[in-house]
């Protein structure tokens, strides 16, 4: 476990909801005919707490890298990230993308497909890029489960990245960014940092790579992450991975802005030491 997690202690945010709910408790021992009022405010309490798990850049539920810290901005560096895969047709050419452009990138792997394609994960870190958990079978029903079930999910796909690797993981990235407030407390636990993204394209719906592309590349700005997927990618109308016809214009891009791809370590090492 990394030892810097020991420092992240409950968020703000969950502190204030537990003490809500203790101020209501004792409102209705002391004064039961307030229930309804009671009752009013523990829901929007509630939904507040919901809501905050279905906005993927929101830190009220535990510290969130969303962003690189401001020395790699200045740096200019822009971290790109890969989710879903590894891809036995989408992730291999990917990978020679990105050395032809000497570019490196952080690959948020489902622990499931690396127990299938255990070389190709090996390649992905063998090539200088970091592989990171994304959950074991990525399950749509993720931001709905229970602390023993997000506990399987995560230490059952750190288990199959290391074993791939020889490294295990420091950073979680939620399926489709979804969670409850129960998931930072089992992050702290295996010494996880989550890790969502402030630009994305859609390319996993999106059929248009020129409409991806130009949401990636709009206001694209040094100290932004940005989400790709090499698994489940959408297919144009030729039957192309769209990501590998908007990749390489992204790359291009960036060096044509002076700005340089980078994995997302400078960030772990930011928030792990808590500057969240």
């Amino acid at each position: 476990m990394d030892p810097n997690s020991r420092r992240r202690g409950t968020a703000p945010f969950l502190l204030g909801s537990a003490g809500l709910h203790a101020g209501a408790a004792l409102a209705l021992l002391t004064m039961p005919r307030n229930w309804l009022g009671v009752a009013a405010v523990l829901l929007a309490d509630h939904l507040a707490v919901v809501g905050a798990g279905l906005w993927p850049r929101s830190r009220l539920l535990g510290p969130n890298l969303s962003r690189l810290p401001a020395p790699a901005a200045r740096r200019g560096e822009v971290a790109l990230s890969f989710d879903d895969g590894p891809d036995s047709v989408v992730t291999p050419p990917v990978l020679e993308l990105l050395d032809r452009h000497r570019a490196r990138a952080t690959f948020f792997c489902i622990g499931r497909r690396v127990d299938e394609r255990r070389e190709l994960a090996a390649e992905i870190a063998r090539r200088g890029h970091l592989v990171e958990n994304h959950s074991y079978s990525h399950p749509g029903a993720f931001a709905c489960y229970m602390a023993g079930g997000l506990r399987r999910q995560i230490r059952r796909a750190q288990e199959a990245i290391e074993l791939a690797t020889g490294r295990r993981p420091r950073l979680f990235r939620a399926p489709a960014g979804l969670r409850n407030f129960l998931l930072e407390g089992e992050l702290r636990k295996a010494g996880l940092l989550l890790a969502s993204w402030n630009r994305r394209g859609f390319d996993t719906i999106c059929r248009e790579p020129e409409k991806v592309a130009r949401r990636l590349l709009t206001n694209l700005a040094a100290g932004d992450i940005v989400l790709l997927h090499d698994g489940s990618a959408a297919r144009d109308a030729r039957g192309t991975p769209v990501v590998l016809e908007v990749l390489p214009r992204l790359l291009d891009e960036l060096a044509a802005r002076g700005l340089r791809a980078v994995p997302l370590e400078a960030g772990v090492r930011q928030v792990s030491g808590h500057a969240a």
